[in-house]
């Protein structure tokens, strides 16, 4: 087990988030190879968007796995500029995880979870590292990082 993915059990032990982390020996970057990996069907899948806004802010939208993100339902809920989708490089350095394990908590951010999500009773997201999820219930998740819930997908 790598150090992203110890990191984020020791986070969601500290703050007491009930999910369980899964490791696999399989990739599940794209949310096919997740779905596989897990066992579950794609939308019981959330994506985590990363976008930068114009202040340099990291905002995490979360979508379940076959759905897009609508950067301009972002810009007009949080009255801002159209955010841009961040870099491989800006997600590590604002998130401390790679691209592709981007849970959807444990770091600063301001989190936007699509309202379709929260109509499922679990999901599976990144778990820190591309071969590990968290299942989650959307509540759990939503307790977990404090956002909001819209509707942000295309």
């Amino acid at each position: 087990m790598g150090n992203f993915e110890e990191k984020l059990i020791q986070y969601m032990c500290h703050h007491h988030i009930a999910a369980k982390h899964l490791t696999f020996q399989e990739s599940c970057h794209s949310v096919e190879e997740a779905a596989r990996a897990a066992n579950a069907l794609p939308e019981d899948l959330v994506k985590n968007i990363c976008l930068i806004d114009e202040h340099d802010n990291l905002i995490v939208a979360i979508v379940k796995g076959e759905d897009k993100v609508d950067p301009a339902k972002i810009s007009k809920l949080l009255n801002i500029k159209k955010p841009r989708t961040a870099k491989p490089e800006e997600i590590l350095e604002k998130t401390g995880y790679i691209c592709g394990g981007v849970p959807s908590f444990g770091y600063a951010a301001v989190y936007l979870i699509d309202a379709m999500v929260m109509e499922k009773d679990i999901v599976y997201s990144g778990g820190g590292s591309q071969n590990s999820l968290v299942k989650i219930s959307p509540q759990e998740l939503l307790r977990a990082n404090g956002g909001k819930v819209a509707d942000i997908r295309k």
